[in-house]
Parts: C-alpha cells; sequence; structure tokens
C-alpha cells in the first residue's frame, strides 16, 4: 500500500483550489472573462481594461469569499444579479461572455471532474458524466461543483468586471459613466442583504459547548488496551441502516451506540477530523475547510496528550489529513481503483500494527466517500462500499484478535460526516450530512445500550484522553462519553 507521494500532496492542495467553493469563485470568474478575451492579450488597453473591472469587482469577490450562502440561502443570491441588470439596464451584455462561463463551468465539473479526473483517480467509468450531471445541478455542499451557488456568483462577477471595466476605460463622457455612486450602494446594499440573510435565516449551525471538557479519571484498576477508531468516510446513517453489514451491526447491537451523534459545522473531511482528535470547533484549532491556507492545527491533538504519558498514537489516512495533523498522518495514495482502496487501507493498517504497535489507531476508510462523490450517496454502488467496509473491518478484528491486539480493546466505529443528495455534498449540514453512525465495542463498553440524547463529534478526543489514561488535549470541549463504560 503506497504512502501519499509529496506530488500527490502538493497536487491535492492545488485541487482543493478548484474543489471548494470559496476559491474557485474569483478563479474561474477571472480565467474564463481572459480566456473570452484571449485575441486581445497583446492590446495593453485590454489588460487596464481587464485592471480597472478587477478593482471595481473587489469588493464583491470578497463578500462572496466571505459568505457561502448555504444550503437554500442560495436561492436568494439571484437577487442582486437582477438588481444588477436593472441598475445597469443600458449596458451593452456580452452574451458570448456568460455562455461561455456556463459552458465551461458545466465542462469542468461534469466531464473534467466528474468523469475525466474520476476516472484517471479512482477508476470511474468513463460514461460517468450521463450520471454526474444530474447530481451537479442539484448539489448543494461547499464545493465548486454546487452549481445552483456558482452561477448566480459568478455571472455578476462577471457582469460587473465587464461592465465597469468598460465604461470606466472609455474616456469619453458618454462612455465613461458607469455610476459610480449607484454602485456603491449596490455594494452597500448587497453586503447588507448578505448579512441579514446569514443572521436571520442561517439557523442549522450545531451549538458549540460553552466551556471545556471537565476531566474524568479512569478507574485505577481497570485495564488498559489499545483503542481503535475506524471511520468510515462519508458514511450516510440512513444508507448504513440500509446496508447489509452483519459484523458492524452486530458490534452495534452489543455495544453502546450514540443515535444522535452530530458531526461539526462545516461538514467538510479534514474539518471534522481535525474536531474528533482535537475536541474543538474550527474558530479554535484553525481549520475551516478542505482548502488549509495555514498548515497545521492551532491548538494541541490527542496525539500530543499520549506523547506527554509515553504513549503513541498514529492516524492511518489520505493526504488532505497531513495538512492538519501532519506528522501523525500515516497517508495512503488516494490514486487507485476505488474497489480496492479500502482493501489497500486495512492492509496498511494491519502493516502499522505490527511494525510500530501503537496505542491508539485511526483508520480512514475512503470508497463508500469517493463512491458518493462520484456516483452520488442514493445510488446502490455507495451502499454497496458501506458493506465492502463491514467485510474488511471484520476481517481487520479476526487479524488483530490473533495477535492480542484486541485483547482488552476499545474500538470506536463512526463517520466523520453524511453525504446529501448531489454529488456526495457535505459541508453545509444538508439532510443526509448531519448526524452519523456513531458506536462503541469492548470489555470495558456498555452492552447493548441505545443514548438517545445529543452529542458531537468534538467528544472523541476527549474520551479517547479518558480510555487512554492520558491529559486532555489543550482546547477540548466535548464531554468524556462516560455512560458508554461500565
Amino acid at each position: 500500500m503506497k504512502k501519499a507521494s509529496g506530488f500527490e500532496i502538493v497536487a491535492a492542495r492545488c485541487w482543493n483550489l478548484l474543489n471548494e467553493g470559496k476559491p474557485f469563485t474569483p478563479i474561474f470568474t477571472v480565467s474564463v472573462y481572459a480566456l473570452y478575451h484571449m485575441g486581445s492579450w497583446g492590446d495593453g488597453a485590454f489588460w487596464t481594461q481587464f485592471g480597472l473591472g478587477l478593482l471595481a469587482g473587489l469588493p464583491l469577490f470578497a463578500l462572496y469569499f466571505h459568505y457561502d450562502f448555504p444550503l437554500f440561502l442560495r436561492n436568494y443570491l439571484w437577487f442582486p444579479v437582477v438588481a444588477a441588470l436593472i441598475l445597469w439596464r443600458d449596458a451593452p451584455l456580452e452574451l458570448g461572455l456568460y455562455a461561455l462561463a456556463i459552458g465551461l463551468f458545466l465542462f469542468f465539473t461534469i466531464y473534467f471532474w466528474g468523469t475525466f479526473y474520476y476516472h484517471l483517480r479512482i477508476g470511474t467509468s468513463w460514461w460517468n458524466f450521463k450520471r454526474f450531471w444530474k447530481l451537479v445541478l442539484k448539489n448543494s455542499d461547499s464545493t465548486s461543483g454546487n452549481a445552483q451557488e456558482q452561477l448566480p456568483k459568478f455571472l455578476l462577477l462577471l457582469f460587473v468586471v465587464d461592465t465597469a471595466g468598460a465604461k470606466w476605460a472609455d474616456a469619453s463622457a458618454a462612455g465613461g459613466d458607469f455610476g459610480w455612486g449607484t454602485y456603491l450602494l449596490f455594494l452597500a446594499g448587497t453586503a447588507l442583504f448578505a448579512w441579514v440573510m446569514h443572521r436571520n435565516l442561517f439557523d442549522w449551525k450545531p451549538k458549540e459547548m460553552p466551556g471545556y471538557t471537565t476531566p474524568i479519571e479512569a478507574p485505577a484498576d481497570r485495564p488498559e488496551g489499545k483503542v481503535f477508531v475506524l471511520v468510515i468516510d462519508g458514511m450516510r446513517k440512513d444508507r448504513f441502516e440500509e446496508a447489509d453489514a452483519p459484523f458492524l451491526k452486530k458490534w452495534r447491537a452489543a455495544g453502546t451506540e450514540y443515535t444522535q451523534m452530530e458531526t461539526v459545522y462545516p461538514a467538510r473531511t479534514v474539518v471534522c477530523f481535525s474536531s474528533m482528535f482535537t475536541g474543538t470547533y474550527p474558530r479554535e484549532h484553525g481549520i475551516t475547510s478542505n482548502m488549509v491556507w495555514k498548515l497545521g492545527i492551532k491548538v494541541e491533538s490527542i496525539f500530543d496528550s499520549l506523547r506527554k504519558v509515553g504513549k503513541r498514537g498514529r492516524l492511518l489516512g489520505i493526504a488532505h489529513l497531513i495538512d492538519s495533523m501532519g506528522d501523525d498522518v500515516e497517508s495512503v495514495t488516494a490514486v487507485m481503483h476505488n474497489d480496492k482502496a479500502d482493501r489497500n487501507i486495512m492492509e496498511r493498517a494491519k502493516l502499522i500494527m505490527a511494525e510500530q504497535d501503537p496505542d491508539l489507531l485511526v483508520v480512514q476508510f475512503i470508497a463508500t466517500d469517493q463512491t458518493g462523490h462520484s456516483m452520488g450517496a442514493l445510488y446502490g454502488e455507495y451502499r454497496q462500499k458501506i458493506e465492502e467496509a463491514d467485510a474488511l473491518i471484520a476481517e481487520f478484528v479476526a487479524w488483530l484478535t490473533e495477535r492480542g491486539d484486541a485483547d482488552d480493546a476499545t474500538f470506536i466505529v463512526c463517520a466523520d460526516h453524511g453525504q446529501a443528495d448531489g454529488i456526495g455534498g457535505h459541508g453545509h449540514l444538508d439532510e443526509g450530512e448531519r448526524y452519523v453512525p456513531f458506536f462503541l465495542h469492548g470489555p470495558r463498553v456498555r452492552q447493548g445500550v441505545k443514548i438517545d440524547a445529543k452529542q458531537s463529534l468534538v467528544s472523541v478526543a476527549p474520551t479517547l484522553s479518558y480510555l487512554l489514561g492520558a491529559p486532555l488535549p489543550s482546547h477540548s470541549r466535548g464531554p468524556v462519553l462516560t455512560d458508554a463504560f461500565e
């Protein structure tokens, strides 16, 4: 099982510039405008006009970088577009520019991303575009594949850049009047509109724990075994219920299940893993999307806590997780056929146990998530990957048992987030994303227990501290899940 190469790590970061919605919007807008006017690149007047247009549009670029307009709020993005067309109704519309933008967006998302990229990376069919176009049009997450959010954003930005640049660069009195007073009012109105929308309608973000975790010591005479956290990335709770997963469901019935385990906002993989293993929220650990602008978490992780007591933890996952967890990650390449991904990850997990013998091993199974992103979470292929993960985990546990590593061990099985309809969307906490499967199994875990009280994945790190006799990470806020233990 190959590690992620240095090239793959850099390539993953570059891909996030196009994958994550916030950086994609300005990159795409500027690129489309430049391509449309490619024949004028040798004309200095064009670059003057382009620069002036970008200068005029800069406040809007900043506004749309700050505000996501998540889920149903994206429906309101057309109001500023309509307002601009009314205010500057005399402006000539470059219909070819907007047609090119829409065409390139659909080509990028449906074919380049949904077909070409996924075929080369995980072996998806060359015909995947036949399904992917439907997924893009209804996708609701925070990525560039969210058509209903990206279309009104880049169309308005292109209109402002084109109209303002042309009129500002025109020295004649008739052509040079863009109506800057009107534009300033438009900017102020759009900013106020965005603020009001988010303040009054954005009300589904999970509430944070107000204080830090209360330390709880484990009984002194309790044997300390290893702990394994098995994360089936992107596994929807309802799809897990539908899946034929006998091993995991048997474990769940014989252990303690948290039926209302909530992920964090935004529900992006690197954000969720950072919160799970620091015990706190994005505003504190500093990872706010899969696009990590400044590498490394700002607070202590469970891996730091374990080092303080002479213990070792490892996180086996894809290259994205290195951006937040650094050297605590045993990376795996994500460039492989998706039918082989989880098998290879499990074999690598065996190798880590055999060679390093960590006290804590976190394993990220990725095939379910990748199938949701490439083929949709509501299709049979997605459920099949959950079933394959079940069989692989059963095999891994049998191997651990033969070695004696499962003696007195505690297992936590969960997802980092669910997935919504569309291209396996997750981020904004749409239906299917928010609540995740979560249960514990082991000799110290209460048997046949269901806990219906709402909990958060920020409880993972403090619970690991409790199980492994380590101090709490510095900013841990989640409560220890003590009601799971005898």
